[in-house]
Order: structure tokens, then C-alpha cells, then sequence
């Protein structure tokens, strides 16, 4: 009898399953095929993650100890404090497998990037009940570019997990605090703590959307007694890692990086992102940013004030526009079906409504899927003036990058001009004079000094430009790596003009070492330093 009943409730999930997968599908094919032309688009991943797989390769080193500091980005290296999750798991993948830095780079954080649109799927099928609704909110989100950028670049490899154990224990929690369902109270636990030991923003975008969750459906002491399980049991798993990054570095750490990449008190910028993407972009891809808008309106006449609170408090404690497309995509969904297709179907007549409801969706489905695809592609603009997903480094990087690590010293300093310096330390195993990547541990003054410089030395376009500079900031390295022709900062495209070669090449202050058809590697005269070489003065108070 028992067998039986197991075998008749085995078959029952089978076909519950099999039910949701035509809904489902839809956005993962959607995903799989951005992967596909992203990957085929880019040789090198977009973006940087070297500092990541730098660290990972480190704590490889340090027997999977964690390390102190992490050499290379600046003279004195950065603490590491980050979240250690995923750079264990990539320092795992590197020790078993072949897979070189730039591949896990360009495939993880996609593959990833599709896998988390499960939970999402699910969570939306919960919170409104509908599987059409849910199909829609995931295939929107599948393509958004403001939530492609994030997570299927370079960068991803730590954001992509993140936003998979947040989605998973955000869902938990609506059947934690809506059903009451005490089943859900373990995975809601272990996702928190999954996601505080990746990443800090995903942390407060799982807190503050717990809390929502808690005051639309439950407000009962129950209910915050399981939040208190969830919030205070995930800091108890997690402590291990955090007790070990202030023994080794105080508390000051976690307090100094809190506000140099946005995150709390951010309503005024994240909606000044919005509106500027709003004028940038293509008329088809502003659709996704009116319909969230319109929705809004329309949730609230209708006095339904729970999402359109969800997004109004999302955008006002973070500065993150991928957290308000992911609730926009939700209200967009919900706006569709349950207000523009009702009224299609009140107003049109029985004839031909059908046929207006079905060429809306495929309308809807077809200016996502053309934004998503032609944005992996690198066909369009994210800010102006910038590719969409540029690249930071190309085969001749890659080049001069293997001619540094192989042909200079390993104490050399260097200073890299443009994004490439992300990448320049983990393919060379050599320092950077100058850069901003991880120095956020360091306090906000640091890490905004670093910026600056970092901006503006890659922005020289003359040898007198470069020298002066080095001398103002008292930064002395013994190579300086120029790009030629295009590159960027900070993701932004720059194109550097024939005078920067020329004046490099006709100072007595530059040596050529290396060059290609995009870099050039010059060494510097030692006489001209004021403070020795290899050395770097005090950051100005």
C-alpha cells in the first residue's frame, strides 16, 4: 500500500512538472540563446573578473586557507574580505579541471545566468498564481540588458550564484510567511547564508525583500520569529568567514566598503540611472521601462500596493538598476495580462480577440528577445558612448600580457593604462602601480583616490601628460602598458590619438620594450624619480 502511494505521488510530480515546462521553456531557450550569441560575440569575456580568479588561484596557494591580502592590485595588495563562497568553488574548478581563466569567465556566469531563471519562474508562478503571468516576467528578465550586464559578464561568476540563492530563498520565504509552511524554513536558512557568503548587495536585496515579504502576508510574531531564524541563523553559519575577516582586519573593513558602489540611501541616483537609460536607449527596449512605470500606476488604483512597494523600496535603499528590472519584469507581467489583455478582451469583439491577445505576446516576446540578443551582441549602447558588453582585454593584451610575466622581474611595477589593468596581475603575476579594483576594502577615501588616478593616467594622451601626472600623484613605476588606437575606462570607450606614441617614443624619460598592433610596453628612466624607483608616495590628505 505504501509503495503504491509513493509511486502514485512520484507520478503526480512527474506531470506537475512536465506541466510547468512548456511555460518555462520559453525563457530558458531565450537565455541559452543570449549565452550563445554572447559567447559567440566575445573571444574574451566582458568586462573584468581577474581580481576573482586571482583570488582564487591565491587561496589555492594558501591551501585553501584564507589568505590575508591579495598581491598584485597595488603595491601593498588588498585586504580580502570579500565573501569566499564562490572563490572557493572557482579555485576547486581550477585544481580539477584544464579550464583557463578567461573560458570560466565567459561560460560560467551565463550558464548560471539561465539556471536562475528556475526559482524566478516559480516565484512569480506563486505570487500571482499564474503560469502565463510567470512565463512572461522570466522571458522579460532573460533579456533585460540592465540584468544581462551584471550577471552574464565576467563579473557574474560571483553576482549570476548570488542572485540564484537569493531568488531560491526569496521564494522559500513567500511560502514561509504566506503558507505558513514550516518545510521552507531550512532552505530559506542555507540560501541566506549562500548568499551572504557571496555577495554583500544580494544580501540586502534577500533582507529588504524578506521584509516585504513578511508585512504583505504575515505581520504575525510567528512569522518574525521565522525571519529571526532565517536572519540570525544565516549570520551564525556564516560567522567562521566573518570572525576570520575581522580578526585579521577589524570591523573597519566591512564599514569602509559600504557606500563606494552604491547600495543603501540610493532612490535619487538609481532613478537618474533609470531616466538616462530611458533617453539612451532604442524606442523597442524603453518599452520595458514604461510598462513597469505604467504598471505601477495601475497596481495602485487598483489597491494593490505590494509590488509597486517592493520596487519603491528596492530603488530607495539601492543604487542597483538590475534589482528594479527584476520587480519591473513582475508589475510588467502582471500589467499585461491582468489590465491590457482583460480590457482587450472586454472591448474587442469575440472574433478577432484572440488574435489581438496572440500578436501581443509574440509583439512583447519579439522586442525582448531582439533587445537581449542584439545587447550580448555588442550592438548597443548601455551609457552613451559605451559598448554594451565590451571586452577589456584582446589577443593582443593576451600577447603583451605573456611577454611582461615572461620578461620582466617579478617585483616590476607597472602601470597599465585602460580596463586591461583588471586583467594585467592574474595573467602576469605582476604588480599594478595604480588601480581601484578591491581597494574598496581600504575605506571609501582610498578607494575613490585610487579611481581617480586610474581615470585620470588612462585618460593621457601625451608623454608629457603621463609624466606630469606620475609626478603629481608620486607614483613610480618601472613599465608603463599604453593601449593604442581603442580601449576603455571603466568601461567606457576611448580611442587613443598617434600623438601618445609619438611623444612616448620621442622622450628621453620612455624606452620602447614591446609593442604589437594594439599595446606598447615602454620601461622608464630611473633618473627623473624623485623618490626612487619602484616606490609610491603617500596618498595626499
Amino acid at each position: 500500500m505504501a509503495s503504491h502511494q509513493t509511486d502514485s505521488k512520484t507520478a503526480q510530480e512527474s506531470r506537475g512538472l512536465s506541466y510547468e515546462l512548456p511555460w518555462l521553456v520559453p525563457a530558458l531557450i531565450a537565455g541559452v540563446c543570449v549565452l550563445y550569441l554572447y559567447v559567440g560575440s566575445h573571444p574574451y569575456p566582458s568586462f573584468g573578473a581577474g581580481l576573482y580568479l586571482h583570488i582564487a588561484e591565491e587561496i589555492q596557494k594558501n591551501g585553501y586557507v584564507l589568505p590575508k591580502t591579495i598581491p598584485g592590485y597595488t603595491p601593498d595588495g588588498v585586504p580580502f574580505a570579500y565573501p569566499p563562497f564562490m572563490f572557493y568553488i572557482l579555485a576547486v574548478i581550477l585544481d580539477v579541471t584544464q579550464l583557463g581563466a578567461f573560458t570560466i569567465a565567459r561560460y560560467l556566469p551565463g550558464l548560471v545566468s539561465v539556471a536562475y531563471l528556475v526559482p524566478l519562474y516559480f516565484l512569480a508562478r506563486d505570487l500571482f498564481g499564474s503560469r502565463p503571468q510567470a512565463s512572461l516576467a522570466t522571458l522579460i528578465v532573460a533579456v533585460s540588458p540592465p540584468v544581462l550586464q551584471w550577471h552574464i559578464s565576467a563579473g557574474g561568476i560571483v553576482r549570476a550564484p548570488a542572485m540564484l540563492f537569493s531568488l531560491t530563498g526569496i521564494y522559500a520565504g513567500l511560502h514561509l510567511f504566506r503558507n505558513h509552511d514550516r518545510r521552507w524554513l531550512v532552505p530559506a536558512l542555507v540560501t541566506f547564508a549562500l548568499t551572504v557568503l557571496t555577495h554583500p548587495m544580494y544580501t540586502i536585496f534577500f533582507v529588504i525583500s524578506f521584509l516585504v515579504l513578511y508585512v504583505r502576508f504575515d505581520r504575525s510574531v510567528r512569522g518574525l520569529a521565522y525571519g529571526l531564524v532565517v536572519g540570525l541563523g544565516g549570520i551564525v553559519l556564516t560567522a567562521p568567514w566573518w570572525l576570520s575577516v575581522v580578526s585579521m582586519h577589524g570591523t573597519a573593513v566591512f564599514s569602509g566598503a559600504a557606500g563606494t558602489h552604491g547600495g543603501l540611501g540610493g532612490a535619487i541616483p538609481a532613478l537618474q540611472g533609470l531616466l538616462r537609460q530611458q533617453l539612451n536607449e532604442p524606442p523597442f527596449l524603453s518599452v520595458w521601462h514604461l510598462l513597469p512605470a505604467i504598471g505601477c500606476l495601475w497596481l495602485v488604483r487598483r489597491r494593490e500596493y505590494f509590488l509597486p512597494a517592493w520596487l519603491v523600496v528596492i530603488t530607495a535603499a539601492m543604487d542597483e538598476a538590475r534589482f528594479v528590472f527584476l520587480i519591473g519584469a513582475l508589475i510588467t507581467a502582471r500589467f499585461v495580462f491582468d489590465g491590457i489583455f482583460r480590457w482587450v478582451k472586454e472591448t474587442s469583439s469575440s472574433a478577432g480577440r484572440n488574435e489581438i491577445v496572440t500578436f501581443s505576446v509574440v509583439l512583447l516576446a519579439t522586442i525582448g528577445l531582439s533587445g537581449g540578443m542584439l545587447y550580448a551582441m555588442g550592438g548597443m549602447n548601455a551609457h552613451a558612448g559605451s559598448p554594451s558588453l565590451p571586452q577589456f582585454v584582446n589577443d593582443n593584451d593576451v600577447e603583451a600580457m605573456t611577454w611582461a610575466g615572461e620578461h620582466t622581474d617579478p617585483s616590476a611595477q607597472f602601470l597599465v593604462l585602460g580596463d586591461a589593468a583588471e586583467w594585467f596581475p592574474q595573467q602576469t603575476d605582476r604588480t599594478i602601480a595604480i588601480g581601484p579594483w578591491g581597494v574598496e576594502w581600504k575605506g571609501h577615501e582610498q578607494y575613490q583616490y585610487q579611481l581617480h588616478q586610474f581615470r585620470e593616467l588612462s585618460r593621457c594622451h601625451s608623454a608629457n601628460c603621463l609624466t606630469t601626472e606620475l609626478m603629481r600623484m608620486q607614483v613610480h613605476p618601472q613599465y608603463i602598458y599604453v593601449p593604442k588606437e581603442t580601449y576603455t575606462i571603466r568601461g567606457m570607450h576611448h580611442y587613443q590619438p598617434p600623438e601618445m606614441m609619438s611623444t612616448m617614443l620621442s622622450s628621453p624619460q620612455y624606452h620602447l620594450a614591446f609593442e604589437n598592433d594594439e599595446v606598447a610596453i615602454f620601461t622608464m628612466s630611473e633618473g627623473w624619480y624623485p623618490s626612487g624607483p619602484g616606490t609610491s608616495g603617500p596618498m595626499p590628505i
